[in-house]
């Protein structure tokens, strides 16, 4: 059965990630979104903590944790900028988590430890101009040339784009359309022929950097390969199984966050000689966002569990993303109507929470895919 009450090390990573934040995040966090700056060096620190590595096993110098400490991680994190949320789980379930689950020991021995510290960043390199959710149209091709290959093509939309170490890459090296015709690629930054591209001007999440990567006669060993040749999109759908639990925790922190800034709020601020938390209008719509914020927490935790019993998550990680990320938008848009017109103004911090929000429903799989993964799941 799924307890329900935190552990220790989950009570733990929340408080050193809200006194962290206090003195790291929160007070650069409007000048961070202002200039759509990525603050590297808060990563580093982050690292320096064990935030960088929470899933990694200890002897690849990892914290060792389950999906419980990182779901808690991530919505900690989050609640005080998504943009630092949206990295650090990028990072770990997506580049981490990559090479982890298909990297031989080798690889896991050369690149865990440098990951886990934040010495390196990771990146993570599936989607293209033209094929965002069509991933098996990909026209990123890697060729074989003796014991080398040859990678030719662009990613976008990628974090950490422009400043990852380290990037996980996957390339076509089959037919088009072919479930079996791509592979996973380990391509570190200084490689000739790869380069980062393009950063985004993002309507949210504007502290995390999101940009292209680009690929021009780029020559990597064939020790780089992940896993097996032509399992590189078999092994993309398993490790966004995953991932979605990380951006259901990133919507989680959204909507918990401007949950308690909307009851803060609604506490201080008078209208007609009362608190507006007093006002039918506002006590039920605070009561709505509240019932969300809890069965979106309920949602993520049972694929938590799942995770950390090595069962099967495609069906319980869609559902916990679909639902947090519509969740965020929703909450968010509430709190912005609570505050009013000061919710309008970035004097408070829902309007970020409301920009922020939008990327959850899209990133990972939009809930469009989402949708159509639980269809496909219950109608089996």
């Amino acid at each position: 059965m799924l307890n329900f009450t935190q552990n220790e090390n989950q009570r733990m990573i929340a408080q050193m990630i809200r006194d962290f934040g206090a003195k790291e995040i929160t007070p650069f966090r409007k000048d961070w979104d202002d200039r759509s700056h990525f603050p590297i060096d808060v990563f580093k620190k982050l690292g320096e903590l064990g935030l960088m590595g929470v899933l990694i096993p200890t002897e690849y110098g990892g914290s060792g944790f389950g999906y419980f400490e990182y779901v808690t991680a991530i919505v900690e994190l989050s609640k005080l900028d998504p943009s630092v949320g949206l990295s650090m789980a990028a990072h770990n379930s997506l580049c981490c988590g990559h090479i982890m689950m298909f990297g031989n020991e080798e690889q896991k021995k050369k690149y865990l430890p440098k990951l886990a510290t934040c010495e390196w960043l990771g990146a993570w390199g599936l989607t293209e101009p033209n094929t965002g959710s069509d991933a098996g149209n990909m026209q990123t091709v890697a060729k074989k040339e003796g014991n080398n290959w040859i990678i030719n093509g662009a990613k976008n939309f990628i974090t950490h784009g422009a400043s990852g170490d380290v990037a996980v890459v996957i390339a076509r090296t089959g037919e088009i359309g072919d479930s079996h015709g791509m592979t996973a690629f380990i391509v570190e930054r200084g490689t000739p022929g790869f380069k980062g591209g393009r950063k985004e001007d993002k309507l949210g999440m504007r502290a995390s950097e999101t940009a292209e990567m680009l690929f021009d006669d780029c020559i990597i060993h064939e020790s780089q390969v992940l896993g097996e040749v032509g399992n590189g999109f078999i092994q993309s759908m398993k490790i966004l199984d995953g991932g979605r639990i990380s951006i259901a925790a990133l919507g989680q922190g959204i909507a918990e966050g401007a949950l308690e800034a909307s009851i803060q709020y609604s506490k201080e601020r008078h209208q007609f000689n009362k608190p507006i938390s007093s006002f039918q209008g506002i006590s039920f719509k605070l009561a709505d966002m509240a019932t969300q914020v809890e069965a979106s927490s309920l949602l993520i935790f049972k694929a938590a569990d799942l995770k950390n019993r090595g069962e099967k998550v495609t069906l319980a990680g869609a559902q916990a993303k679909y639902f947090s990320s519509e969740v965020a938008v929703s909450v968010s848009n509430d709190a912005v109507q609570i505050f009013g017109g000061y919710g309008f103004t970035k004097d408070y911090p829902v309007e970020k929470f409301y920009r922020d929000s939008k990327l959850c429903t899209i990133g990972e799989g939009t809930s469009e895919i989402q949708k159509l993964v639980i269809s496909r799941e219950i109608l089996k």
